[in-house]
């Protein structure tokens, strides 16, 4: 049986701060420079896993910024502005497509150029900046370079290695960490009230991802799902199952890619319509381009999606053969699967710990191919082909 060690996470820190859990360091350095005697970078970049609150580290210090004590309080105007993203003087670049456009970019260069309107600082947050392409960063280079005075850039990344050298090196680099699941499960039962359990176990399949961890906790079947595609992943014996169980993967993720982007598209196309005073549905002519890009985006926005839903079935597989893993090397470590633990030790038994190793190269491999534009179902496929021949 797997054993658990219980930690107490840190007490919460306070104001705009309180849903930055995990990252005492990274907040310390924020605070540091935010106040009187700090020294205030004008480029920075937030780097950290997925989910570990890099556009809620971003926000907070913003907050701070513009903070009417200086000490993030969150509780005056400009606090509360900035975190509801209606602060006039902190502007928020995010995707839900595959690339930042240039277009994007050179629009937010010309806001950088303006003074604040209100508070002290013009502050511009480029969440996923590593979805810049190396045209979009020469456009951003010269404004990172001789900033405003009074303006100060965020980025936002994965890595470091992620944006390009000229980028990187003019930026104070502050790097997140994978938060605990303790942490994260006493943030879902702080701010979301969700139940301790529930929590705990969300948190804990989560694997410190805290917006995934919130999904788990709050939509109804999400964490059967995982467990279910846990169980399959371990009961594969043959190639003809592995793509079988590939093709139903990448039908359900297409699917859940589709209603989402359809939902987006359909509120575009209604903001569009209505900002152009057009009742009957017929489009003129001449904005007839512009709705085109809005189409346009919505299928590069369900590429995207598609991508992102199988990479989080890759990473959980790559959980569960991690737990394999651990079992075979015997080091008593948590399971990140607890709920299929049986057969978990199934596979450790009947497996080998240097071919369970190849598997999660394979896993890797797989998220690579498919983010480089491999066909999905392929990708997909190979993968589980292997880990059916492998688990015989």
């Amino acid at each position: 049986m797997s054993t658990r060690t219980i930690t107490h996470p840190a007490p919460p820190l306070e104001g705009v701060w309180s849903d930055v859990v995990g990252q005492e360091a990274a907040v310390a350095q924020f605070r540091r420079a935010a106040s009187p005697e700090g020294s205030l970078a004008q480029a920075w970049l937030v780097t950290g896993p997925p989910g570990s609150g890099r556009s809620t580290a971003a926000r907070a210090f913003a907050a701070t910024l513009q903070c009417e004590h200086r000490t993030g309080c969150g509780a005056c105007a400009a606090c509360r502005t900035v975190l509801a993203g209606t602060h006039p003087d902190v502007t928020v670049v995010a995707t839900d497509k595959l690339s930042i456009a240039k277009e994007e970019v050179r629009a937010l260069v010309m806001t950088a150029q303006r003074a604040p309107a209100t508070g002290r600082h013009r502050v511009l947050i480029v969440e996923d900046a590593d979805r810049m392409s190396p045209g979009t960063f020469n456009v951003l280079l010269k404004s990172i370079e001789e900033p405003p005075p009074s303006t100060v850039w965020m980025l936002c990344a994965p890595s470091a290695e992620d944006l390009a050298p000229t980028i990187r090196s003019r930026c104070r680099l502050v790097t997140l960490t994978v938060p605990g699941a303790d942490v994260v499960a006493e943030l879902l039962r702080r701010r979301d009230g969700v139940e301790e359990q529930l929590a705990l176990r969300a948190a804990r399949a989560a694997q410190g991802h805290i917006g995934l961890a919130l999904r788990y906790a709050t939509q109804e079947g999400a964490l059967a799902a995982r467990e279910q595609s846990a169980r399959t992943l371990l009961g594969l014996r043959s190639a003809g199952q592995a793509v079988l169980a590939a093709q139903e993967l990448v039908d359900r993720a297409t699917a859940e890619a589709k209603e989402h982007a359809d939902q987006v598209a359909a509120e575009e196309r209604e903001r569009f319509l209505r900002s152009a005073g057009i009742e009957d549905g017929k489009v003129p002519p001449a904005l007839r381009s512009q709705l085109k890009q809005l189409e346009d985006d919505a299928k590069r926005r369900q590429t995207r999606l598609v991508r992102d839903v199988l990479d989080r079935y890759l990473l959980d597989a790559h959980s569960v053969l991690r737990d394999v893993l651990g079992r075979q090397l015997g080091t008593g470590g948590e399971l990140v699967n607890l709920e299929v633990e049986p057969e978990i030790d199934q596979a450790a038994r009947a497996g080998d710990g240097r071919v369970t190793l190849g598997l999660l190269d394979g896993v890797q491999t797989a998220r690579e191919r498919i983010a480089g534009n491999v066909p999905p179902l392929l990708a997909i496929e190979a993968l589980l082909a292997r880990i059916a021949i492998s688990l015989r």
